[in-house]
C-alpha cells in the first residue's frame, strides 16, 4: 500500500471505530437477550457469562406451548396490523390533502397534527378509558384498534404529507388535462409512487402498536384473552413456582421479535427507498 493509501486508510480510522462502537452498543442487548433465552436456572443465578453453560431449550418449548401466549400473539397481529392499514389508509388522505391542496389553514393544521405526536398517553388515557367504556368495547380488541390510531395516524400524516409534496405536480396537471378526477389521481398515480414511503411508515407504525403496553394492559384487565403479547409476557408466571422467569420472558422476546425481523428483510429495499424518497424533489 502507497503511503497516500496508508494516510487515507488512518484518517478513515477514526470513523471506522465510532461505527464498531455504536455497532456494538446496539447489538449487546439483543446477543445477551438471547443468550439468556437458552439459559437454565443455574445459568442465571450462577456466575454472570455471556453465553450459557448447559444450553437449553425448555424456555421456548414452555413459551410455545402457553395457549394464553400464542393467543396474544394472535390479538397482536390483529390490533397492530388492523390499526396501522386504518393509519396508513386515513393517513394518506389526510397528506394528500395537505401536501398536494391549496386551502386556507394548511400549515396550522400541518403543526397541529405534529403536537398531536406530542402528548405523552398517560395524559389521555382516563378519556380514552371512558369513551372505550360508553361505546362498550372495553376488555376487545376494538378497543384496541379505537385507541392506537389516535397515536399513529398523526405521525403517519405528518411523514406521508413531505412524501405527496415532493412528488412533481406535472403528473398530476397531466392527469387533470386527460380528465382524470381527484380519487383516481390519488388511486391509480400518486399512491402507486409513494409505495415505499407507505411501505416504510406502516412498518413503523405497525412496530409502534405491536410493542404498544399501556393502552394494551388498561383496556384488557378484566379480559386475558384480548390482551397483547407485550401485557402476556409481563404476566409470565415461570415454568418454577415462585421462580423469576427471566429465561421465559428473554425466549418471548425472542418470538415476538422474529415477526418485525421478518418484514424488515422483505421489505429492506423498499424501506430505503422510503427512508430517501422525500429528501428529493422530483
Amino acid at each position: 500500500m502507497s503511503g497516500s493509501g496508508w494516510k487515507a486508510s488512518l484518517r478513515r480510522l477514526p470513523f471506522y471505530l465510532v461505527v464498531a462502537l455504536i455497532v456494538v452498543y446496539a447489538l449487546t442487548p439483543f446477543i445477551w437477550a438471547l443468550s439468556t433465552s437458552f439459559k437454565t436456572e443455574d445459568d442465571l443465578f450462577g456466575a454472570a457469562r455471556l453465553f450459557p453453560r448447559d444450553p437449553t431449550t425448555k424456555n421456548y418449548v414452555y413459551v410455545l406451548g402457553d395457549a394464553g401466549f400464542m393467543s396474544s400473539l394472535v390479538n397482536s397481529v390483529i390490533v397492530a396490523g388492523g390499526s396501522s392499514l386504518l393509519a396508513l389508509t386515513a393517513g394518506s388522505l389526510a397528506a394528500y390533502a395537505l401536501g398536494r391542496l391549496r386551502f386556507r389553514g394548511k400549515t396550522p393544521m400541518l403543526y397541529a397534527v405534529l403536537a398531536m405526536t406530542m402528548f405523552p398517553q398517560i395524559s389521555i388515557l382516563s378519556g380514552l378509558y371512558l369513551t372505550v367504556r360508553e361505546l362498550n368495547i372495553y376488555g376487545t380488541q376494538a378497543a384496541m384498534l379505537f385507541a392506537y390510531p389516535l397515536f399513529t395516524l398523526p405521525f403517519s400524516t405528518w411523514v406521508l404529507t413531505s412524501f405527496f409534496r415532493g412528488l412533481p405536480r406535472e403528473i398530476e396537471e397531466a392527469a387533470i388535462v386527460d380528465g382524470a378526477t381527484t380519487a383516481q389521481i390519488l388511486a391509480r398515480i400518486l399512491l402507486p409512487l409513494t409505495v415505499p414511503a407507505l411501505v416504510t411508515t406502516g412498518l413503523l407504525t405497525f412496530i409502534v402498536s405491536w410493542n404498544e403496553y399501556l393502552l394494551a394492559r388498561s383496556f384488557t384487565v378484566t379480559n386475558p384473552s384480548a390482551q397483547t403479547v407485550p401485557v402476556a409476557m409481563a404476566q409470565f408466571a415461570g415454568i418454577v413456582e415462585q421462580q423469576e422467569p427471566i429465561a421465559e420472558i428473554m425466549a418471548a422476546a425472542m418470538i415476538v421479535t422474529l415477526p418485525l425481523v421478518v418484514l424488515v428483510l422483505v421489505f429492506q429495499q423498499r424501506i430505503a427507498a422510503g427512508l430517501t424518497a422525500g429528501s428529493v424533489k422530483g
